[in-house]
């Protein structure tokens, strides 16, 4: 596990993309504030890095690739807004290869200390 430092907040997604393509599910738990939550594109709910461990693991097992496309980055008080088109292409259990698509309304949060970001709330679902 690589150990990434995230000092603009604009950068977890692409940082993000880029561990869960890898297959490195330890590099995308370390994007993770320790208490953050996840609402899954299923619409469950999940906290804590065992369900996030759980979750990613499941997605790199349907050889899932992500692709993330910017479009805002709001800062304000240690806190950021992040809002990305995505898509993420999954083998389904059958074998067929299928194209989810979405806007994230994702919530990350600054190490006051550090000055390092982490996502405190990932939701692929965007207002839905």
């Amino acid at each position: 596990m690589s150990a990434t430092v995230i000092t603009d907040p604009a950068q977890l997604p692409i940082a993000f993309e880029h561990a869960l393509n890898a297959g490195d599910v330890d590099t995308v738990l370390t994007l993770f504030a320790p208490d953050a939550a996840m609402r899954t594109v299923a619409g469950e709910f999940i906290t804590g890095a065992e369900a996030l461990r759980a979750e990613f693991g499941g997605t790199v097992a349907a050889r899932g690739k992500l692709t993330n496309a910017q479009r805002h980055t709001f800062v304000g008080a240690g806190t950021a807004l992040l809002v990305n088109d995505w898509t993420l292409e999954i083998d389904t259990p059958d074998g067929e290869r299928i194209a989810r698509t979405g806007t994230t309304a994702n919530i990350a949060r600054q190490d006051p200390y550090a000055g390092t970001w982490a996502f405190a709330v990932l939701n692929p679902l965007g207002t839905a």
